[in-house]
């Protein structure tokens, strides 16, 4: 989700969790982002660099304080980070993890793309397809559980182009890749570039 600061099209900024498990891994998650290291990226211990332009820290920036508006609880971070020396002046934000929010709000259903995640509990796979497919975007999901059978179901209903089940960001370029709904057009890789990038006569 905080990957390149979120600013990757494949990042996870809606995260969906099964209420037992909920708690837990929001205390987990929250405890590792406070950890990293917000800073100049051309130092090794760096995690989380610069935003790509004022303009866009605004933006983001305005969807955190619209998280609050809507009713959203900020776990942690959301703030704008003032650095000393080389990056002084520079674009930096605290990754932000928000609570509270119904799945169908504008930050929850809008293209933030930055270090904003929010979480949401689930019950079942009914509810949590409902949620996922909520949003007019369909680039990519990722699935975790340990039941395969699961895994399959839910990944052939969830509305992306891309699922992953247990991992992130692996990628076969014999594979097609590409989005739905408002998440691009055709897709790429394999055969399907082939396709993609020939205009028949």
């Amino acid at each position: 989700s905080l990957r390149n600061q979120g600013e990757i099209c494949l990042c996870g900024s809606r995260i969906f969790i099964e209420k037992p498990v909920y708690e837990k891994f929001k205390k987990d998650f929250s405890a590792k982002t406070k950890k990293l290291k917000i800073g100049d990226p051309l130092e090794a211990d760096t995690d989380q660099g610069a935003i790509v332009s004022k303009e866009h820290m605004e933006k983001i920036l305005s969807y955190i304080q619209l998280a609050k508006d809507e009713g959203g609880t900020i776990l942690c971070g959301g703030n704008r980070v003032e650095l000393e020396g080389r990056c002084k002046n520079g674009w930096f934000i605290e990754p932000a993890i928000i609570e509270g929010l119904p799945f169908d709000c504008r930050t929850n259903r809008e293209e933030i793309f930055g270090p904003v995640v929010t979480l949401i509990p689930f019950e079942t796979e009914v509810e949590v397809l409902k949620m996922a497919n909520s949003t007019e975007y369909g680039l990519a999901s990722i699935i975790w559980t340990e039941n395969l059978s699961r895994a399959h179901r839910v990944a052939a209903k969830i509305e992306t182009g891309i699922v992953w089940v247990n991992c992130w960001m692996e990628r076969d370029l014999r594979t097609p890749f590409g989005g739905m709904k408002s998440s691009g057009v055709g897709r790429e890789g394999g055969m399907e570039a082939l396709r993609f990038f020939t205009e028949a006569k």
